[in-house]
């Protein structure tokens, strides 16, 4: 049986190892090329792949993964300041796209009122999965249309709540239960919001001092294990109440978003997610069904295209209407214009609950599906019409959001007694920082003075990134380990080569060392603090200022001459 699963494992990744470098050389993106790898191997191409309904199950996990990041990176304050789109233009969108597509199903295609609402409601949601590793691909979440998309996605991950929990009851009144199609919308809602309000209650009170008790015990893996426990039982439970386990994962992210422990939970799951984000968007190839396309093939294109057309036509004025500037709101349009993986998972439910039947529902998957791989040449276009050209240093439309601590200019990595000292020079200068330790005690010491601390292990190549080092000027290595700092010197040059570090060395042997792998600057403590002792023994045996700032300044010149020679030889031919 093991063996079984592992065959289709191993098919599926090589099938990802051939395609996907190929589809990002073309400059497709990497999310086509494991839709095609899935299709190939899938039941409609090669038929490599025995257990598809398993791992469709298994690959859900990483659409529940995604939306915990999300979550984690969305602060409340955050969502607070975005509730002009989030809650305006994309509540405008779900409802009137739905409402129209809902019409359209009732009286052309004779579905009846139950099966349109549903029908209508999950193709009017795009595919959150999908857009967001585009943009994050194109490095353009932070641009204009990159927010407008993050902010019309984010309410439909949450119209995904009440969806789901509608299914059940739109199948019972469309089976003649007591229960009428207005009354099955009023309970889902209702449900929906006491589920999401015990999450949220029972989260704070639950989540941060776990974190805290396992972060004290300096254990990486348990802390590892502690991630994935949080991600997977929050998952867990709001499946077990009739909702979707990536809603209960983006609820449960939200809830340690304002955390200290938000970065180094980032790190932890990051390795996760993208593997099976791949896996996820792979097992959507492996349900295309080619038969529909195959007997009726201008009709299911015209399908396809009637959807995207309605999508943009639909959304491109409601982003007008938002204040959008006519490029940023068509590229918005355009890059949603797609149906979504909530959509097929809508669609299985409703099959389960016999609101659809098995026809209708092959019939429905081939539309996602192509509407989906229609997605990487609507975000060229996209990114073409809103003038956007990714650059290193970023973009003009995402400059005034870097003003939260994560996107400081300067990271100090460890917080400890040079680190420290560092961080209150440069609050003293009003200059913007943010560090991380891996002392949990001393980061909630300084979280409590309203320090931009977060606890985590600097070394994980995740962690730095999710602190935006990426984006940083400075990086300030004060960490006591003289090994752990010569590590990440040599980590942050070949990751971030563009931005200067400054290291804290600890002999002259060391800080040789670091200038060797490319610090722009290096600092012996020991040093300074025998010139600092030497000048007050001058000053008690009475030496002349003159001559104590000679002999200081020929010591301290001769000793960085021996530091940085070594970067004087490896640059002289």
């Amino acid at each position: 049986m093991v063996s079984a699963y592992l065959y289709d494992i191993v098919i599926l990744l090589l099938a990802a190892v051939v395609l996907v470098p190929l589809f990002q050389a073309m400059r497709l993106g990497a999310v086509p090329g494991f839709l095609v790898a899935g299709i190939l191997v899938g039941p409609g191409g090669f038929g490599l792949i025995d257990k598809v309904e398993e791992i469709v199950h298994l690959a859900e996990i990483g659409v529940v993964l995604l939306l915990f990041v999300i979550g984690i990176e969305l602060k409340p304050s955050r969502l607070w300041l975005m509730r002009r789109m989030v809650f305006g233009l994309g509540s405008s969108q779900v409802l009137l796209t739905g409402a129209i597509l809902a019409t359209i199903a009732y009286f052309f295609f004779g579905l009846s009122m139950q099966t349109a609402v549903l029908l209508g409601t999950a193709l009017a949601l795009s595919s959150t999965a999908m857009v967001l590793q585009i943009l994050s691909e194109q490095r353009a979440l932070m641009t204009t249309y990159g927010r407008g998309s993050f902010a019309v996605l984010l309410m439909q991950d949450l119209a995904v709540v009440p969806l789901l929990a509608m299914v059940p009851l739109l199948a019972n009144s469309a089976a003649g239960g007591e229960i009428g199609l207005g009354g099955s919308v009023l309970i889902a809602l209702l449900e929906s919001m006491a589920i999401v309000g015990l999450v949220v209650v029972t989260g704070r009170y639950l989540l941060h001092p776990i974190l805290h008790r396992v972060a004290k015990t300096g254990n990486p893996e348990i802390f590892t294990a502690t991630a994935v426990l949080i991600v997977l039982g929050a998952a867990l439970a709001s499946d077990r109440a009739g909702l979707s386990m990536a809603m209960g994962a983006f609820l449960a992210g939200l809830l340690i978003s304002e955390s200290a422990f938000r970065h180094q939970v980032i790190a932890e799951i990051e390795p996760f997610r993208g593997l099976l984000l791949g896996l996820f968007f792979m097992s959507m190839g492996l349900l295309f069904n080619f038969e529909p396309l195959l007997q009726h093939p201008l009709e299911m294109l015209a399908l396809v295209v009637s959807l995207l057309a309605l999508k943009i036509a639909i959304l491109l004025p409601l982003a007008r209407l938002f204040r959008l500037e006519t490029r940023q709101a068509f590229a918005v349009a355009l890059l949603l214009a797609q149906s979504g993986e909530f959509a097929l998972v809508a669609f299985a439910l409703a099959r389960q609950a016999g609101l659809l039947d098995a026809g209708l529902f092959q019939n429905l998957l081939p539309i996602v599906l192509l509407s989906m791989l229609m997605t990487p040449f609507l975000a060229m276009a996209a990114r073409h019409i809103a003038g956007y050209r990714p650059r290193t240093g970023g973009d003009e439309n995402a400059a005034h959001e870097n003003t939260t601590p994560e996107n400081a200019p300067v990271v100090i990595a460890g917080y400890g007694r040079v680190g420290r000292r560092v961080g209150e020079i440069l609050a003293r200068a009003d200059q913007p920082f943010v560090a991380v330790d891996s002392d949990s005690a001393l980061v909630s010491r300084e979280r409590k003075l309203d320090n931009p601390v977060y606890y985590g292990n600097v070394t994980q190549a995740g962690l730095l990134r999710s602190l935006g080092a990426g984006g940083a000027k400075i990086i300030v290595v004060t960490l006591n380990d003289p090994e752990a700092t010569t590590r990440l010197v040599s980590t942050l040059k070949e990751q971030y080569p563009d931005v200067a570090i400054l290291a804290r060395g600890h002999n002259l042997e060391i800080c040789q060392d670091l200038v060797r792998m490319g610090s722009a600057g290096v600092v012996s403590e020991n040093v300074e603090a025998s010139l600092e002792l030497s000048r007050m023994v001058m000053e008690l045996m009475g030496g002349s200022d003159a001559q104590q700032e000679e002999v200081l300044n020929s010591f301290r010149r001769h000793y960085h001459e021996q530091i940085y020679q070594v970067h004087f030889d490896k640059t002289t031919p």
